[in-house]
């Protein structure tokens, strides 16, 4: 029996409108205002930004923040919403800096983790890198430095860097959530929910070209998929226009050099991925 055209894409309709609401409640918006100007030959799209009363009952002060002043408003020259006015894909894209989400983030008490750190982790490294690394969470070694991957996974980490041709500072290194676990568990999901959405305002003010994930953690938060590292690895993936490449967590390595030569070939892959770019121009 032949499926009904109108009946598939409805259904796709529906599956897009679910992502693109799950990528917007990341960002904390709660109102997204179609046009009922019945002159308009398409209808509009506009984000509808909160009273300030409705700021302050907000549950996330990034996504407010987030919502009011960095989201890219539609102009005349936006491509028409298609049939039935849905969501064009939104674009992953920033004007802030990596200092203003650390700033929104602050000495952060939004989850129970900040009761047993000592500080907050925020990501480190090279704010115009091409090359992004995102783990779990801080160990001891980082929650008393203050710097993401400084302990022996981190070490293992500077290997890797340098041999595709890196140095540490070239590129950019952090973590799904900012504070340690209690005994290096791995954060909960309501944790990684809280966390994960300054990762995701990271990543679109840098827009590296390739964001390596290290383990199911960042896996998981990121791209959002079921399966586990060992069957995606090496594959790239998708994340919102940008290039990413799961493997192993290095911490794992450690338990498991066996899986070095894995990772290696992973990263030989985003090494000649990033070797065939063509070189970024002085403004972006």
């Amino acid at each position: 029996m032949k499926a009904d055209p109108t009946a598939i894409e409805l259904l796709d309709l529906l599956r897009q409108s679910r992502e693109y609401t799950k990528y917007f409640a990341e960002l904390g918006v709660e109102t997204i205002a179609l046009s009922s100007d019945p002159r308009a030959s398409t209808p509009s799209r506009t984000m509808a930004a909160p009273s300030p009363v409705e700021s302050s009952t907000r549950s996330s002060p990034a996504g407010s923040e987030l919502l009011q002043s960095r989201m890219k408003a539609p102009s005349a020259s936006d491509p028409p919403a298609s049939l039935f006015g849905e969501l064009a894909a939104p674009q992953f894209q920033s004007t802030e800096r990596m200092e203003d989400v650390w700033r929104d983030i602050g000495d952060c008490t939004r989850c129970g983790l900040c009761e047993g750190r000592t500080q907050v982790v925020n990501t480190f490294g090279n704010h115009k890198a091409r090359l992004m690394f995102v783990g779990e969470a801080p160990g001891a070694d980082e929650d008393a430095q203050g710097k993401p991957f400084v302990g022996r996974a981190g070490q293992l980490l500077t290997k890797i860097i340098e041999a595709i041709g890196l140095k540490r500072e070239d590129v950019l290194i952090g973590n799904v959530n900012r504070c340690r676990p209690p005994g290096n568990r791995q954060p909960t999901l309501e944790e990684a929910a809280i966390c994960r959405p300054f990762l995701f305002r990271e990543i679109a003010a840098v827009q590296p070209d390739v964001i390596v994930v290290m383990g199911n953690t960042a896996l998981r938060n990121l791209l959002e998929v079921r399966e586990g590292i060992t069957r995606v690895r090496g594959k790239f993936q998708d994340f919102r226009g940008i290039k990413v490449m799961p493997t192993f967590h290095p911490a794992y390595l450690l338990r498991d050099p066996s899986k070095k030569r894995e990772t290696w070939e992973d990263l030989k892959k985003v090494r000649d991925y990033l070797d065939n770019l063509p070189p970024r121009t002085q403004e972006s």
